[in-house]
């Protein structure tokens, strides 16, 4: 009998015909529940976003997938609640690393449970549209930079669902860390989803999302609203980043207030990109040759 606390980690649960999930025990205020892994198809399977290097996590995914074959671990970005664990079920099971690009880079934001993965090495860095196939699934790479400039969603075709990783999450808005999260690149991200017909997303936080076009647009009017919250705190006169993020977050948990300043900078970046704001220091104003 299948246990579906959707909270309950380390059990796999059934999801569809082809998907399975487990979720590792590494819940916290960045994470939410955990980090959800997904199994994909019944013989040859793919691991989507294996997660922490946690050796009871990879016990659980190496007995979940008992009497089936792991041909493939694809990750779809190099936070390390997402990617550490491929190296270790790669050398449990032999299956070749994939997906997304690696990625080192020194990100000042707050997240240490979501820095970046320095060990992930795939054998095979997957490109937009490029696939991937098993007997009974096939995952097509979307690319869908922004929460990372690495970061890839994966369309489970035969189902019509995608593997969105951190670029939509079911239960919180992204992260969008600079200098190597981008605003506008996330945007436009959410715009190549609206486009898409898939009829299920399957993020690596929270619950499935059974709307997902009309979710994705919900995301881009919330960054929408936020910019405009922006301009107008920048336009009263408050300058400093620490001091827009309590009249931006107000009922927020203050942990997250360091990650969220990060998605506030992302956006001043791209407002002064697109000569909104400008900046002197650690101060921002409006540009007054805007």
């Amino acid at each position: 009998m299948h246990c579906m606390d959707p909270q309950a980690t380390d059990i796999a649960q059934t999801l569809s015909p082809l998907v399975r999930r487990l979720l590792a025990p590494n819940p916290s205020p960045f994470t939410y529940t955990g980090t959800q892994t997904y199994i994909v198809g019944t013989g040859d399977v793919a691991i989507i976003d294996p997660g922490p290097a946690d050796p009871d996590h990879i016990a659980a995914i190496l007995t979940a997938t008992t009497g089936a074959r792991i041909t493939a671990i694809v990750c779809t970005h190099t936070h390390r609640d997402h990617s550490s664990g491929a190296r270790p079920l790669s050398a449990a099971t032999g299956a070749p690393i994939i997906g997304c690009a690696p990625l080192t880079i020194d990100d000042t934001g707050p997240r240490a449970d979501a820095s970046f993965d320095p060990d992930y090495a795939p054998d095979r860095v997957l490109v937009d549209g490029e696939r991937l196939t098993g007997p009974d699934w096939t995952l097509a790479a979307v690319a869908t930079p922004g929460h990372t400039s690495n970061h890839l969603c994966y369309a489970l075709v035969e189902e019509d669902a995608l593997f969105t990783g951190d670029h939509v999450m079911g239960w919180s808005t992204t992260v969008v860390s600079p200098p190597d999260g981008d605003m506008a690149d996330y945007m436009a991200s959410l715009d190549k989803l609206i486009a898409r017909t898939d009829a299920i997303y399957y993020p690596a936080h929270g619950e499935p999302v059974t709307n997902p076009q009309r979710f994705a647009r919900g995301l881009a009017g919330h960054r929408k609203q936020r910019e405009g919250q922006i301009l107008r705190l920048v336009g009263q006169g408050v300058r400093l980043i620490e001091d827009m993020v309590p009249r931006m977050y107000a009922g927020v948990d203050k942990r997250l207030y360091p990650a969220a300043g990060r998605s506030v900078l992302a956006h001043l970046i791209e407002l002064e990109n697109r000569g909104k704001t400008a900046r002197d220091g650690s101060s921002w104003r409006v540009d007054s040759n805007a």
